[in-house]
């Protein structure tokens, strides 16, 4: 058996890049040939990302609470635990927490050949967030 303790504090999601109380906890990270990042995030009721595209698209998967997310041009939806969501590459999206509830999902993406995983724009705003069904 080998344990990896984890060393790497976890990580308050920018105000440039999220709304509201979001926490990340690096999972993975590339190192040589694996080239691709991967992290726990933890969202606190109301909180969500900016709007963002992956080169290789983002997969995620919800452990805890309820949800929302959106890509440009859809619907808004709820997800659960034991979700899993596929972002295409280069597809405008957000995701976040319920209003009212907390949400926490595995999110994985690969790295492009220059080594970023996400490309950050506008912040969601309310009126889009509140345009939820729940």
């Amino acid at each position: 058996m080998e344990i990896t303790r984890s060393s790497i504090a976890t990580q308050k999601g920018p105000a440039d890049s999220f709304t509201g109380d979001a926490y990340i906890d690096a999972l993975a990270a590339p190192a040589g040939t694996f080239t691709a990042a991967a992290a726990v995030v933890h969202f606190a009721p109301g909180a969500r990302t900016a709007w963002h595209t992956h080169p290789h698209g983002q997969t995620l998967f919800v452990t805890e609470g309820v949800g929302l997310c959106q890509r440009e041009g859809g619907s808004v939806e709820v997800i659960r635990p034991g979700d899993r969501v596929f972002f295409e590459p280069g597809e405008n999206h957000w995701h976040g927490a319920a209003p009212d509830r907390f949400m926490v999902h595995v999110a994985i993406q690969p790295t492009d050949e220059n080594g970023s995983a996400v490309t950050w724009g506008e912040l969601v705003t309310d009126e889009q967030y509140g345009g939820a069904a729940r």
